[in-house]
């Protein structure tokens, strides 16, 4: 069999995304950021990845979104292994960083540009895929202007639009709404539930234990690189004494104390 009919046959997997025992050592430290970590994510399904401050989010976003190698343990997106078969890997999948990962000086249009020529898109299906983009977000009207002078949620929905420019199969956020006006933060919630419907996968991390609940159809939350509760939100919630929401569960299970 070929690699690439073995791709083609994987793509048709059930699963999206399927994270088994991965752990994850940095150098010189003396405990795993990661310690058998088990995610399965199903296709066009929005996933909750939850967790404290230093819990081990953003390492395990990083692992499955290609950019570290685990010390342990196997991932696979599409029934692609991302470890032996990286580049192709990446042709599914597409991050939104939590920093803000466009240049302030180019307009939101060049910065869309710039990146769909990354991902190899170019002429007319590229500026389809700007056009498509920023109307998605709500920006078309303000393509051409410089990113440096939005507002902090005109550039959340920007970094967004710049996810979803290769119209990618799985969808990692990082943290898509930190810090923005109610506004834009509702605006992007409600574009996640009309990527879903068209079949995008996506893992999504936040602090916002409401955003969870209402999107995420599955969650787990991880605390010092391991997972302490997985499932659907609300039956995890129902099973819990003294819990009516998933804020309380989340404190249930990983405590009250402030994380730095």
């Amino acid at each position: 069999m070929t690699q690439q009919t073995e791709f083609n046959q994987e793509l048709v997997a059930e699963k999206a995304l399927v994270a088994r025992e991965v752990v994850k050592v940095y150098k010189g430290s003396s405990s795993p950021a990661l310690n058998g970590l088990n995610i399965s994510v199903n296709q066009g399904e929005i996933f909750g990845l939850l967790g404290p401050n230093g819990a081990g989010k953003t390492t395990a976003i990083s692992i499955m979104s290609t950019l570290l190698r685990p010390t342990r343990g196997s991932i696979t997106i599409y029934g692609i292994d991302i470890v032996r078969y990286p580049n192709e890997a990446k042709k599914l999948l597409s991050l939104v960083p939590q920093e803000i990962a466009l240049y302030p000086n180019l307009t939101a249009r060049e910065n869309l540009r710039y990146f769909g020529r990354l991902y190899g898109l170019r002429s007319q299906q590229l500026e389809n895929r700007i056009w498509e983009s920023l109307e998605l977000v709500g920006l078309k009207e303000r393509g051409d202007e410089r990113v440096f002078t939005f507002s902090g949620g005109m550039k959340r929905r920007a970094n967004l639009a710049a996810g979803i420019l290769s119209k990618p199969r799985l969808l990692f956020l990082d943290e898509p709404t930190v810090g923005i006006d109610s506004q834009s933060r509702n605006m992007i919630l409600e574009k996640l539930a009309l990527l879903k419907n068209t079949g995008t996968s996506m893992v999504y991390t936040t602090h916002y234990m409401e955003e969870a609940e209402l999107l995420c159809s599955s969650i787990v939350i991880i605390d010092k690189g391991q997972s302490i509760a997985e499932g659907n939100p609300q039956e995890l919630i129902n099973r819990t004494p003294g819990c009516s929401s998933l804020q309380d569960l989340f404190f249930a299970m990983t405590g009250k104390s402030i994380r730095d």
